[in-house]
């Protein structure tokens, strides 16, 4: 099992408030799926990357409204840092922690 690997709880510092979401990590070598599910519902983790500890994927938001979403995270240890880049709402910090 790779380091980035495995349930992360991970909170998005959004516009509208805190996010909470539960981020699954699948890795394969350089690739990883998964999926992100919280309040906003459940998303498939779409064109993952792994580059040793960094992670970077994107996602398809619904709620509030249709947008792509891209993100990018560091682990260490049990602990992501990150952020999301949400269109014209610009960057969104992200943390998270192992489960």
């Amino acid at each position: 099992m790779a380091a980035v690997d495995g349930d992360w709880d991970v909170t998005i510092k959004s516009p509208m408030g805190d996010q909470k979401a539960v981020l699954t990590v699948n890795s394969d070598g350089g690739s990883f799926s998964g999926q992100m599910s919280g309040g906003l519902g459940s998303m498939d983790i779409a064109n993952g990357t792994v580059d040793g500890d960094t992670l970077s994927w994107g996602m398809d938001i619904t709620v509030p409204m249709p947008m792509h979403l891209d993100a990018k995270a560091t682990v260490s240890g049990d602990a992501m840092t990150g952020e999301v880049k949400a269109g014209a709402f610009g960057s969104m910090g992200l943390t998270g922690t192992r489960k």
